[in-house]
């Protein structure tokens, strides 16, 4: 049962991904070039429902679905690794046209050509894998 819960959630999440024109690619590439608030506004929307979001779960200590306690601790603090990492993410994220919400509810909208960019960004997930305990902290 919770994996349908799981489901219904994602599947209403890619709805209104794709119904909002935020996984168009034209919508990004508008943001890109500062030619329309549109994404800022989803963006920035998301950002204030996030942040009262984890508000919420750090004062009321809200648990999982499945009734087990969440933790959220604090991440570390450097610099270089958030700069390093956001480069990448916001080059990819430009070249492709997509971040990963998104591709996923472009190839469940019939875009096959995606399967191109997920296969990159699963690729480079794994190679951040091998590569993470070489990388400096």
């Amino acid at each position: 049962m919770r994996y349908i819960t799981y489901l219904v959630i994602g599947v209403f999440f890619g709805i209104v991904m794709f119904k909002s024109e935020a996984a168009s690619w034209f919508r990004i590439y508008e943001m890109f070039q500062f030619g329309s608030f549109h994404m800022y506004g989803i963006i920035g929307s998301a950002l204030v429902i996030g942040v009262i979001g984890v508000q919420v779960i750090k004062r009321k200590r809200v648990g999982t679905l499945d009734g087990s306690e969440m933790s959220l601790k604090p991440k570390d603090k450097g610099v270089a690794r958030y700069l390093i990492g956001g480069t990448i993410f916001g080059l990819g994220w430009a070249l492709s046209g997509a971040c990963p919400g998104p591709m996923y509810v472009l190839l469940g909208a019939g875009f096959p050509s995606i399967l191109v960019v997920i296969f990159g960004a699963l690729l480079g997930t794994f190679l951040y894998g091998l590569l993470k305990s070489k990388l400096p902290h």
